[in-house]
């Protein structure tokens, strides 16, 4: 059993910015969680849908399913390594840069989520944010309950980024 610690990311200055950064893990098999996160049937169940090209370069539509009133935004994919490396970039204002690698390590598949903010970025919305979709991911993978709702969410977590509700 993953303790709360262990899912924390990590919010540090880099070179280039501010760098948020999640390690977890699970006993699945590295393709039924390079699945998760790529097959849009499963997609839409923790994230959100992709509508257009699935190839490196190409482009398309991301709507994200869990966030209120979400419009589509652009995305391209980067990169494409199956099924070990994924790298997407919102092509919008933002133009945020999402780093997703996965690899076998001691009978566990491990995912590795990098995002790096412009500098002087406070993170911390985001952190807490990608925290509750990667508990959504998790649940996708193993089927264990997800992280509930944002409000019930926000109260358990929150504290442990020294965020607090209201």
């Amino acid at each position: 059993m993953t303790t709360q610690d262990e899912r924390l990311g990590e919010v540090t200055e880099v070179a280039d910015g501010v760098q948020v950064r999640f390690r977890r893990s699970w006993t699945d098999p590295i393709g039924d969680v390079w699945s998760a996160l790529t097959d849009p049937d499963r997609t839409a169940r923790w994230f959100g849908t992709y509508e257009g090209e699935r190839r490196v370069g190409g482009t398309g539509t991301l709507t994200m399913t869990h966030e209120q009133g979400a419009a589509g935004e652009p995305m391209r994919i980067v990169e494409c390594d199956p099924p070990h490396r994924l790298v997407v970039r919102w092509e919008s204002e933002q133009a945020w840069l999402i780093e997703l690698d996965l690899a076998e390590e001691q009978g566990r598949t491990v995912l590795v989520f990098t995002q790096v903010f412009p500098p002087g970025t406070d993170a911390g919305d985001y952190v807490l944010g990608w925290h509750w979709y990667l508990d959504m991911f998790g649940a996708e993978v193993s089927g264990a309950p997800g992280p509930g709702d944002w409000d019930a969410f926000l109260a358990a977590t929150g504290p442990a980024y020294r965020h607090t509700a209201g």
